[in-house]
């Protein structure tokens, strides 16, 4: 799978989520995830598939996300939660005991410092320590502690959430 097309379908979810780690706010996030989308389509020629697609496209995002929090610096922002993932359950209770969970752990990595934050978003993405560490350019030990550190400050935030 290299054409635009493909990716953009199969990793378009992943995208708007990296992007809503770094943009709280709804409007820039959407701004922000076609930014994204602009800049993979621009990289795409230079994929010689050294990396897995999912890494690629995840490099690209936190690439585009860093520059664009660089140029969204000075101004304040809102916190939003944004949409939530649907949950698969049968029980219209599940669905919202899922939906408020899934809120609150958004709302927890959205105060997480920026190294920690992307981070956590890379791993609840399903990503190895090996592959953040890839995305992020540093050691894989790196990726490791920082993604530590990130689990033990959202256990924290989170200790009394979960029943």
């Amino acid at each position: 799978m290299t054409s635009y097309d493909e990716i953009a379908r199969a990793y378009g979810p992943l995208i708007r989520r990296i992007a809503r780690s770094y943009e709280a706010n709804g409007a820039r996030a959407d701004e922000l995830v076609q930014d994204i989308h602009l800049a993979l389509w621009q990289a795409l020629p230079r994929y010689r598939g050294e990396a897995l697609v999912k890494t690629f496209v995840a490099r690209v995002a936190h690439n585009r996300a860093i520059s664009h929090v660089a140029r969204e610096a000075r101004e304040p922002r809102a916190v939003e939660l944004g949409e939530h993932i649907p949950a698969h359950d049968t029980s219209p209770e599940d669905v919202v005991a899922r939906g408020d969970l899934r809120a609150k752990l958004e709302a927890a990595v959205q105060q997480l410092p920026a190294n920690l934050k992307v981070a956590a978003t890379l791993a609840l993405e399903g990503f190895a320590p090996e592959e953040v560490a890839e995305v992020l350019g540093i050691g894989v030990s790196a990726a490791s502690v920082r993604l530590h550190r990130a689990k033990e400050r959202l256990k924290e935030m989170l200790k009394g959430s979960v029943t």
